[in-house]
């Protein structure tokens, strides 16, 4: 769970990034590693998006990672279901605007990505990679606000 703020996005983000490099072998994320840096794109905007557009008012968002031998998947679930993320389909429209492009970017990184209805009000929107490398196993819940781990 983390709150709903930019604060709160950023210490989710850092958290599943550390528990990703516990699960790779790593000590510390790796920014050169193309997987981590896609996985750690893709965290962000998602938790991004759960913190300006499905804020509600005392209510936490929550990030879960699933990782499998072949995927890593990645789930925001927030509060606001009436606003499900729709990509802008121009792009040139707002060329010089702040905001606006992050869906078109999870669309490019992403495998595969998606909304589901989380009942009873909220969304489930997720994005999914295909692992490159193998899967280490390591014993316990994953550490830090905002993350966890399920296997399938």
């Amino acid at each position: 769970m983390f709150p709903t703020t930019a604060r709160g996005a950023h210490t989710a983000r850092h958290a599943a990034e550390r528990w990703l490099a516990t699960h790779r072998g790593q000590r510390e994320p790796v920014p050169t590693d193309d997987g981590m840096a896609t996985a750690s794109l893709l965290i962000a905007e998602l938790t991004a998006n759960a913190a300006l557009h499905g804020r509600v008012q005392g209510r936490n968002a929550r990030l879960a990672l699933t990782l499998t031998p072949t995927t890593l998947r990645i789930e925001v679930t927030d509060a606001r279901g009436e606003r499900l993320p729709v990509p802008p389909l121009d792009v040139e429209a707002d060329a010089d605007g702040e905001s606006g492009r992050g869906l078109l970017l999870v669309a490019s990184l992403a495998d595969a990505w998606g909304c589901e209805a989380y009942p009873p009000g909220g969304k489930t929107v997720w994005a999914e990679c295909a692992r490159r490398t193998s899967v280490r196993t390591c014993p316990g819940p994953p550490s830090g606000p905002g993350t966890t781990s399920a296997s399938r």
